[in-house]
């Protein structure tokens, strides 16, 4: 990896015509903007169903595309919907943010009049995607097509037999047309990515990636592949996934996930993690691994625990899995998300595995974090690192400067030898900073880029209701804020100078 630079832009908070930002024509004019604005990479979250609280990181699916971001213009295209059915459905009417009980109520019937028109049966390139993603989507076709008959509850609530996966019980419910109708958006969601990235790549713009370490308890993985969790004879969990108390939450975060079985992962030779992996090695150009920390030692809850106080240390699978990946799969461009607390051996498995840790700003002054703030200082930065002014995780630069106390908003006049600039414009040198650190990538937020402050925010730790909602408006695009972010990325040696290949 070359030094380089990107933005961090969820596909949600893309510029779109219906609610939420998608696969439309808005993504491919971001692809040129980043070009033109001489970034390297487009870093997204992870692009699976969302389920509880709309978070991409408590998923349906481990393997399937959210179909959300299928473009209705693209079906509009196909014949298949009507721009006057699009238009006159109701996705809420704030444009810079995502309504999603608005987007749920009208996104999906017309996913499914598209699918009723579609003739998917005669269609050869759907029925060969069913055939060769069989090995996930049939689980997840059937799983979402018993979610809806039973109003979306979660599958520990189903009846016994289907809950347990009985043969008899399952057998008669493949051949519903809820299930065809999964299959058909995956279809179209695959298909529209790899226009996309293709696109984006042909540019010059590489797709930055995220994988959760855990999946959600109520998706199609746990339901099908109970024995991978800790799950008790009833499919319940024994313990859960969280993180201990810190300086920013005192009673710790409980996230509900079901642990892994670590020691039937290995007995498999990791064969699930091996399909996961290379699944998102096929989806993206880096994959970042979330939480990368876990695999070293993860946080066990309690199952039924109230909060995250009573929760343990238990020993991951270490460097293992990725010499087993790596023995597999080969080499592949990984991020290893390795925030919070961080301990020797969690350093040792970064360092072992070669892949670039994360460096975050923000956490450099900010006493809630409970890392070693020095190692967040750009200038002990090392060249293998990807550097970060914040995260989706994160405040904006503009918010947390309005937030940390005045001891450390002094400490980051200091460390910028700059008394005089006013606060809400402290973000230009900031981003500067870490732009000009030894790491080879550093990727910024946009909303850091447009000096937002927190009503900007994308996420904000166990809380639910607002998260995952902003996005930015066409016109937020300017040309002003592109020459910017170039000439930033010039000014810093990390300006993408690559051959354009679109012919």
């Amino acid at each position: 990896m070359n030094r380089a630079a990107g933005i961090l832009l969820p596909i949600t908070s893309l510029p779109s015509r219906y609610g939420v930002g998608c696969f439309s024509q808005s993504a491919y004019d971001f692809v040129d903007w980043l070009r033109d604005a001489g970034q390297s990479y487009w870093q997204i979250l992870p692009l699976c169903p969302t389920g509880y609280g709309d978070s991409p990181y408590q998923s349906f699916s481990t393997f399937a595309g959210n179909p959300y971001f299928i473009s209705l213009e693209a079906l509009i295209d196909e014949g298949v919907l009507t721009r006057a059915e699009c238009d006159a459905a109701d996705f809420g009417g704030d444009p810079g943010r995502v309504d999603y009980e608005k987007l749920y109520r009208a996104r999906y019937p017309l996913l499914r009049k598209a699918w009723e028109r579609s003739q998917m049966a005669g269609n050869p390139d759907c029925q060969a995607f069913i055939a060769e993603n069989r090995w996930w989507l049939d689980d997840y076709a059937l799983f979402m097509a018993l979610k809806d008959r039973f109003g979306g509850a979660p599958w520990t609530r189903w009846p016994e037999d289907l809950r347990l996966r009985r043969d008899a019980a399952l057998d008669g419910c493949r051949l519903s047309s809820e299930v065809e109708f999964q299959q058909y958006m995956q279809f179209q969601f695959f298909r529209q990515w790899r226009a996309l990235k293709d696109y984006a790549n042909r540019r010059g713009i590489r797709i930055i990636g995220d994988i959760p370490i855990y999946v959600a308890m109520d998706s199609a993985d746990a339901w099908a592949h109970p024995e991978l969790f800790q799950l008790d004879g009833d499919c319940l969990p024994t313990a859960v996934a969280g993180c201990p108390p810190d300086g920013f939450s005192a009673a710790g975060q409980l996230w509900g996930n079901p642990l892994y079985r670590w020691d039937y992962h290995r007995e498999t030779g990791y064969a699930w993690w091996l399909s996961r992996l290379g699944h998102c090695f096929r989806l993206y150009d880096v994959t970042r691994i979330d939480h990368f920390r876990g695999f070293d030692a993860y946080y066990s809850i309690p199952y039924g625990s109230a909060g995250a106080i009573h929760g343990h240390w238990e020993k991951g699978p270490g460097p293992e899995l990725f010499r087993r990946a790596e023995e597999v799969l080969g080499r592949h461009e990984v991020i290893a998300e390795d925030l919070g607390y961080v301990t020797d051996s969690v350093r040792q498995l970064v360092q072992t595995s070669g892949f670039p840790g994360m460096k975050v700003l923000e956490f450099a002054f900010d006493a809630r974090d409970t890392g070693s703030a020095s190692d967040y200082l750009p200038h002990n930065y090392t060249e293998n690192a990807a550097a970060y002014t914040g995260t989706h995780d994160n405040e904006t630069l503009t918010g947390w400067l309005s937030s940390i106390t005045d001891g450390e908003r002094q400490a980051v006049r200091d460390y910028l030898c700059d008394q005089r600039t006013p606060q809400q414009e402290l973000y230009r040198p900031l981003i500067a900073l870490v732009m000009r650190s030894a790491a080879r990538l550093c990727v910024v937020p946009m909303q850091d880029y447009m000096g937002l402050d927190n009503r900007g925010r994308m996420n904000t730790p166990s809380t639910v209701g607002s998260n995952w909602t902003w996005r930015l408006r066409a016109s937020d695009l300017s040309p002003e804020l592109r020459d910017s972010v170039r000439q930033t990325a010039l000014l810093y040696g990390r300006v993408n100078r690559q051959e354009d290949g679109i012919s």
